[in-house]
């Protein structure tokens, strides 16, 4: 007997990738909830920083929408990963309280410094490194007062085919020649990331079975981001950066920038912000032995998931 799914968020990356790997593994029965209009009849349109009505008993209920740009007001952000969150929570309460999972983030942890070997109980707060994860760490407090059964799953660096945040933004600037070679004062910065069927795998063993409290989600195979890029644009025949930008520099760069688009709010998101050029500045790993140990390894290698994004992108239309 299938069980039961909602996924909030199923028109976006993950949401939509999870969407269509539960329904393949045939044993959920999958609703989706998201703000775009989709052709599906087991989807309902809807905006959650509304109240959710939804005529749908779940088993599961998988949290995975969230405002997740590095840009925009505060209000917005509250609006979309807090309120949003508790009406979900609300939803949850009024159909018999189910298995909650949130989809946070790893940038709850961040800091304008190197980070290495993060677990679930490094140190979160009190200051954070902009709004979103600020705002992902509030939605968090509000799922661990959920009375009923619930997971944390904070991903680190999502990507994969479909990707419309992580790679694109860079692949575009490669593109145009606009992305500068960030240079560091030290090593070059290592970080952690996840192929996006390795973390729906994830999501969907924490539903399954009896996994609670938070886990930090990554491929467990941490690298050097610059080489990564390198190797992408290679095989993508995009022109490498000749441009070397120290990071120092792009980040008070970034901090300027920030400041007269806050101010002429018209103007949309900057070129560039200070969180993106953080993550070619400082390392994050992260230690994910809890895990390891309770929901197994990834189920996709990293280089296996970095080939399948390449071959995607080979192919995806201009």
């Amino acid at each position: 007997m299938t069980r039961q799914l909602l996924i909030t968020g199923a028109s976006g990356f993950v949401g939509g990738q999870l969407a269509a790997r539960a329904r393949e593994s045939g044993d959920w029965t999958v609703h989706g909830v998201g703000r775009r209009q989709l052709r599906d009849s087991a989807y309902t349109s809807a905006d959650l920083t509304a109240p959710l009505d939804l005529p749908f008993s779940p088993d599961v209920v998988v949290h995975a929408a969230a405002r997740s740009s590095p840009w925009g007001s505060r209000r917005e952000f509250l609006r979309q990963n807090v309120a949003a969150t508790q009406h979900v929570i609300d939803f949850c309460l009024q159909h018999g309280r189910p298995k909650l999972i949130y989809i946070s983030s790893s940038s709850v942890f961040y800091r304008d410094e190197h980070q290495f070997g993060l677990t679930e109980e490094s140190p979160i707060g009190p200051a954070f490194v902009n709004t979103y994860a600020e705002t992902k760490y509030l939605g968090e407090k509000l799922v661990e007062a959920y009375p009923g059964s619930w997971a944390i799953l904070r991903p680190r660096a999502v990507f994969g085919p479909g990707d419309t945040v992580l790679f694109p933004r860079i692949l575009k600037a490669a593109a145009r020649g606009r992305l500068p070679h960030f240079v560091t004062d030290g090593p070059p910065a290592r970080g952690d990331l996840i192929y996006i069927d390795t973390l729906t795998d994830y999501i969907l063993r924490a539903a399954a079975g009896p996994a609670a409290g938070c886990f930090n989600l990554t491929n467990h195979e941490p690298v050097v981001l610059m080489e990564l890029l390198l190797e992408i644009f290679r095989a993508l025949g995009l022109p490498a950066p000749t441009r070397r930008l120290p990071v120092r520099r792009a980040l008070a760069l970034a901090a300027l920038l920030e400041t007269i688009y806050r101010g002429l709010p018209f103007l949309g998101e900057p070129p560039i912000t200070r969180f993106g050029v953080g993550v070619f500045a400082y390392s994050k790993t992260f230690d994910v032995t809890k895990t390891l140990a309770t929901l197994g390894p990834p189920s996709v290698a990293l280089t296996e998931g970095v080939r399948r994004f390449i071959a995607w992108q080979q192919h995806a239309p201009s």
